[in-house]
């Protein structure tokens, strides 16, 4: 560690404790991502916003590093290998099809103030059938792929209005242009490989049954 978190609280006269130096390094690796923008993130960012170095310093022997953009005003602990949270084929290609939203809508100028992208579920049907070729899950599997992609700090869920024939529609996060990088194609790849080898083995039994 560059500093430890009992200096950095001495240096701040009382600002900061060091319960609050550590909350916030706990906070990296449990969510990821923290935005400026979140009410209930602010101050954890603006504190590894002051500190970067720091908390670079602190999380790097864990095998995190730590990238910022100050643009969009977030930062996002990311695995400095290629190992990571176990996730599932359905979360994988989920994610993958935001990413592919959000690039297009950053090519067409249609990225908000906060650098979110508004997807709605007509949309987001028509990409994942193209994209992945199976049918988009249903709207309760969905729910439950819209709480994982916002534990890792690329999109949120929001509810429409009484009046909308579409039930929510999903805001991607700028964060996951970095989250949603190589490693999740080196996922996507591992699941199809695990798929061909699942398949091989099926038709081997077939073949000694038969």
């Amino acid at each position: 560690m560059k500093r430890s978190w009992n200096t950095l609280s001495q240096q701040t006269n009382g600002l900061y404790a060091v319960a609050d130096f550590e909350r916030t390094a706990y906070r990296l690796v449990t969510e990821q991502v923290l935005y400026a923008s979140d009410r209930n993130a602010r101050s954890a960012y603006h504190m590894v916003e002051e500190y970067f170095d720091d908390y670079v310093a602190a999380l790097a022997p864990l095998g995190i590093r730590l990238e910022r953009n100050a643009h969009y005003r977030y930062v996002v602990a990311l695995p400095a290998h290629s190992e990571g949270t176990p996730v599932t084929l359905d979360e994988t290609l989920l994610l993958l099809v935001l990413r592919q939203r959000y690039d297009v809508a950053a090519r067409q100028g249609q990225v908000e103030e906060q650098g979110e992208v508004i997807v709605e579920l007509p949309e987001l049907q028509d990409a994942y059938q193209a994209l992945t070729q199976r049918p988009m899950p249903d709207v309760g599997t969905l729910r439950a792929l819209a709480r994982a992609a916002k534990r890792w700090g690329v999109a949120r869920l929001v509810e429409s209005e009484p009046d909308d024939p579409q039930p929510f529609h999903l805001r991607v996060r700028p964060a996951i242009v970095e989250v949603v990088g190589e490693l999740w194609l080196q996922r996507l790849d591992q699941h199809n490989r695990d798929d061909d080898a699942d398949s091989d083995d099926v038709t081997e039994d077939d073949d000694a049954t038969a």
